[in-house]
């Protein structure tokens, strides 16, 4: 995505609104990756229903905690990696949805009139 300069003026409302629509997206393909990747685990080292394992996912994605207990050493230590990695993928995600609202309130403080002589 690439943003307005401190020079140019702001872009339109439909424009900004496509930016925070592809941020959406990309944090939506983000976390429906996160999230196959949590169900793949669980059901892979867990033998967890399908069922189980998106629930298990879903909730350790949204920072709730697992539902289930694991029975495995490898589905403890899948589950601790998952923690830390769900943890960091949410706040990247947010980065990515937040930045394009962030940028248009700091630059609409920043909008010049003129050029200044650090311009240069």
């Amino acid at each position: 995505m690439r943003y307005e300069r401190r020079h140019q003026p702001l872009v339109s409302r439909r424009e900004f609104a496509g930016r925070l629509g592809r941020a959406a997206l990309l944090w939506v393909a983000l976390t429906l990756c996160g999230l196959a990747i949590g169900m793949s685990g669980y059901m892979g080292l867990e033998g967890l229903h399908p069922l189980d394992a998106f629930l298990n996912a879903a909730m350790i994605l949204a920072g709730m905690g697992p539902v289930d207990a694991m029975k495995t050493d490898a589905g403890k230590f899948f589950a601790g990696c998952y923690a830390i990695f769900s943890g960091l993928l949410i706040v990247i995600a947010s980065g990515f949805v937040l930045a394009p609202i962030v940028h248009r309130v700091l630059h609409a403080f920043h909008v010049e009139q003129g050029r200044n002589k650090d311009d240069d």
